[in-house]
């Protein structure tokens, strides 16, 4: 069967002709309201990226000369990409930023917010797609959500060993899932990540799942998050990462590793980023009367540390997710907002900051994902010239997405709000704010953070062991460690008797099975909850 991922047209699929738009601006609105109801009543995003491409999939098959474009993969890209831009911008980005501000009892805040994180949410997207592809993102890491797509995709496409292959995949997911409540995606992922770095991913998992056992005659009832052990070790982590990733930015255009963006270039896009944040965040603090409530040097000290803290929490959640798949944004934002108490800034300060720091990196990982599935599903890069207008296709659907998130949260958050449906997470943020921190907070940060950063400088830039360590300890899901590290040795024993043929195809199985049944089961629980 000669499939249309080889046959790969003269040009790219665009993303404003009318077939394209007619799949995907429905898809933007479901997706939209998906992600919004579920971060309110379950606390989680669903990855809905598949529901994208499975539509285009079902279009595909009318025997209508007007579906048949819907064939192509490029345009099924296209969908999976914008539903999930959507989803994620809509949940993660827009609508848990703006319930902090609710929850505080400062409503007047909900729209200058609102208005600052659209604008950052956007920003985010776009810095992902100019440093994809280099040396601090490279194409070929795993991403693995983004594998999986692309794999289910083309599996479809093709048909063959590799569509059985990937459907024992999708059956393992699904029933692992389903009868034993694991989280399949750990397990999957681990046939396709860095085994070094999922293998700190998931002792972290362990660590945390375990700390009150562990640890009781040590800690306080044993739990280490409570002596901000995970978060100073993100600290540590997170900062040498960002002097790695600025030390690859900073090397000459020959060390560039082979990369289709070039460190200029990166160098270039980043300080773009810097400054559209520090824009941003002089729009938050305008809008919401911060200039009123603070002294000249507290007001500028806030948008210097907003924009860093907009960078870096960008850089770690976006290491994370290229890595594991996994992100630990609500945790990184709470590092930002306690680091933030302690230097001293007033409440509506921080609910500003935590709100703005939270928006950025979802969106940015979520972008990854999906070029990373137009880069395996356009060829690997063999085109370049394809490939750049494959990215240009994506990054328009993606911020079409973004604008259509924007609508529907404004429209659906007065309701929500008048029910009192807020993300849980904002609850915490808000609770933090009003406890303060104190300096003994401060030291257990300073102590955690010097063996996070000894891991990540050990680790080195590609395997992110500091970095990885810490988005598990900072994740309460020891199921989740025990899935990764039983999918490392069966791994490792697939490629001892088999080789590696097959095995990345079954883990974006096994992940493309765990993503359809939680989010259908996720879906049934937020209606019927």
């Amino acid at each position: 069967m000669s499939s249309t991922t080889d046959a790969r047209p003269a040009s790219h699929p665009r993303f404003l002709e009318p077939a394209s738009l007619a799949l995907i601006a429905p898809l933007c609105i479901v997706g939209a309201i998906i992600g919004v109801q579920l971060i309110v009543t379950l606390g989680i995003t669903a990855n809905t990226s598949l529901i994208g491409a499975l539509a285009g999939m079902a279009l595909a098959r009318i025997p209508l000369a007007a579906f048949a474009r819907y064939r192509s993969v490029h345009v099924q890209n296209l969908a999976q990409s914008a539903i999930s831009a959507a989803t994620f911008g809509a949940g993660n980005a827009l609508m848990l930023p703006i319930g902090i501000p609710f929850v505080m009892g400062r409503s007047d805040l909900i729209l200058p917010l609102l208005a600052g994180v659209f604008l950052a949410m956007l920003l985010d997207g776009y810095l992902l797609y100019r440093t994809f592809d280099s040396d601090v993102f490279p194409a070929d890491a795993a991403w693995p959500p983004g594998a999986a797509a692309a794999e289910a995709i083309r599996a479809g496409d093709e048909g063959g060993r590799k569509a059985a292959v990937l459907g024992v995949g999708v059956l393992v997911g699904i029933v692992g899932n389903w009868f034993a409540g694991i989280p399949m995606s750990a397990f999957g992922v681990a046939f396709i990540g860095n085994i070094w770095a999922l293998t700190m991913f998931g002792v972290g998992l362990l660590l945390r799942g375990y700390s009150s056992a562990l640890f009781s005659g040590l800690l306080p009832g044993g739990d280490i998050a409570k002596a901000y052990i995970p978060h100073g070790m993100m600290v540590g982590a997170g900062l040498v990462a960002l002097v790695q990733v600025t030390l690859l930015i900073l090397k000459r255009e020959q060390g560039g590793g082979g990369a289709h963006r070039t460190p200029a270039e990166v160098r270039r896009s980043l300080g773009f980023g810097a400054i559209g944040y520090v824009v941003i965040a002089l729009l938050i603090a305008l809008l919401g009367g911060l200039w009123a409530e603070m002294s000249w040097p507290m007001l500028l000290l806030f948008l210097a540390y907003a924009a860093f803290a907009a960078l870096v929490h960008e850089v770690i959640v976006g290491l994370a997710a290229m890595h594991s798949g996994w992100f630990p944004a609500f945790a990184v934002a709470l590092i930002t907002l306690v680091i933030g108490i302690l230097i001293g800034f007033p409440p509506v300060a921080l609910a500003l900051l935590v709100g703005f720091s939270a928006a950025t990196g979802p969106a940015f990982a979520d972008m990854g994902y999906d070029l990373k599935a137009g880069y395996m599903l356009r060829g690997m890069g063999r085109d370049a010239g394809f490939e750049r207008d494959g990215r240009r296709q994506q990054l328009l659907a993606a911020m079409f997405a973004f604008v259509v998130a924007g609508v529907v949260v404004l429209i659906a958050y007065p309701g929500f709000f008048a029910a009192n449906l807020v993300p849980p997470v904002d609850r915490v943020y808000v609770a933090t704010i009003q406890a303060g921190a104190s300096w003994q907070v401060a030291e257990s940060l300073l102590l955690w953070a010097i063996p996070g950063a000894i891991i990540q400088f050990l680790g080195g830039p590609r395997r992110q062991l500091g970095v990885l360590l810490s988005t598990g300890l900072l994740i309460a899901f020891p199921i989740a460690g025990w899935a990764v590290l039983a999918g490392i040795v069966c791994r490792l024993a697939w490629e001892r008797f088999a080789g590696a043929e097959g095995m990345e195809v079954f883990g974006a199985g096994v992940i493309a099975g765990d993503s359809l049944f939680a989010f259908f089961h996720s879906g049934w629980r937020a209606l019927t909850k």
